[in-house]
């Protein structure tokens, strides 16, 4: 019987799924392996922002690599990266070997984000591009949902066994990933510098999109222990109720899904600033803690609609430029993670919760300002419209 290869949704999904794992992964077990290892809780939470660090800068260095292979070979790289790095985290005998382990996965995270984003539009056609993106994009929420239980209970066990759940997503994602044929080198010519100099469209995105992931990554690390600290809640209950919150992501992005094909910066902008104010409700506004919790869901649920018009707008900007564009998207993700996971420690140290939303509400609302301007130095339709690079068909 002849073999039936994955749809190329299929592979993508995977392979976000993947990604999202393994930077899933460290947040339950962060104070096992710190005792295990002998270093502080703060020595070890210093993994990830090394982690986030190396991953923005190889995202950068993606778009030369990019050029010489193809998209499946790319991300198959990147796969392989986050599968030994998990392997060398779950082994480690010291705290050295792990953070080792971290900057790999780092690299591999970044690799694999960048190419499946891209490739999400090379590997399909004009009128599935909108749908196979969106569905692309669900692997993360979906980690977060499925993966977040599994990694809570095989760490129970062990905090070296919940690198199996990024490792074995990971040999999954790569398995379906090699049943496709390999592409074309892209050809793109064009670098990150040359793409941010040469047009102050591409250049304005880019801003958006780290100031906008600056916002989300210091509301995702500080959200639990908003809800702990304000209402007394148990880690074990607010790790159920924010794995259930994320749920709304996937009704976010079905109703971003269907307005894409309109004007990826009229969502953008639309979506940034309703952000900004939830951000700041939920930061100054606490009377209860489904309150609280119902508000994270829609701020989750407006997320999924700009991470998606995010993307849309950055290869509708640059359509044959891909990958470099998502490598810079990948280095704005990573980068502005770590960013905004320090400026809300600070502004929590000085003015606790309350000043905390308000420094991401500003971050989410700068963030909307330089589409603001494109909108109105391209007034009109900016659709969703990919051109297809060489060897980058769907099949």
């Amino acid at each position: 019987m002849p073999v039936t290869r994955p749809r190329p949704v299929v592979i993508l999904f995977l392979a976000l799924f993947t990604s999202q794992a393994g930077f899933l992964v460290l947040t339950p077990i962060l104070s096992d392996l710190a005792n295990d290892l002998h270093v502080s809780t703060a020595t070890a939470g210093g993994l990830r922002i090394a982690s986030g660090l190396t991953g923005g800068a190889v995202a950068l260095a993606v778009s030369v690599v990019g050029r010489r292979l193809g998209l499946r070979d790319l991300i198959a790289a990147g796969l392989m990266l986050v599968i030994l790095g998990s392997a060398i985290s779950a082994l480690a005998p010291g705290f050295a070997v792990l953070a080792a382990g971290q900057l790999v996965f780092g690299a591999g995270q970044a690799t694999v984000v960048s190419g499946a984003v891209a490739a999400a539009a090379r590997w399909s056609t004009p009128d599935t591009r909108a749908r196979v993106l969106g569905s692309a994009l669900l692997g993360q929420p979906a980690s977060w949902i499925a993966g977040t239980p599994l990694i809570g209970l095989l760490s129970g066990i062990s905090w070296r066994l919940a690198f199996c759940v990024p490792l074995g997503a990971g040999a999954i994602a790569l398995a379906a990933l090699l049943t496709r044929a390999a592409d074309a080198p892209s050809g793109e010519r064009a670098g990150i510098r040359t793409l941010l100099t040469r047009d102050r469209l591409i250049a304005g995105w880019a801003a958006g999109e780290l100031l906008a992931y600056g916002a989300w990554g210091g509301t995702l690390t500080f959200a639990g222990a908003l809800l702990i600290e304000s209402y007394g809640a148990s880690p074990g209950l607010v790790g159920v109720l924010l794995a259930a919150a994320a749920a709304a992501y996937f009704p976010g992005n079905l109703l971003a899904r269907r307005r894409l094909t309109e004007s990826p910066r009229r969502l953008l902008a639309r979506h940034g600033a309703a952000l900004a104010i939830a951000v700041a409700v939920f930061g100054t506004v606490r009377p209860g803690l489904w309150f609280s919790v119902s508000l994270f869901a829609l701020t989750v649920l407006l997320v999924a609609g700009r991470t998606l018009a995010g993307s849309a707008a950055g290869l509708d900007a640059a359509p044959r430029d891909a990958v470099v564009v998502m490598s810079i998207r990948a280095a704005a993700t990573q980068l502005g993670i770590v960013a905004g996971g320090a400026v809300g420690g600070i502004a929590l140290a000085a003015g606790g919760y309350g000043l905390l939303g308000v420094m991401l509400s500003v971050l989410f609302a700068a963030g909307v300002l330089p589409h603001l301007s494109a909108m109105r130095a391209r007034p009109g339709r900016d659709s969703f419209e990919v051109a297809p690079a060489t060897g980058g068909a769907a099949r």
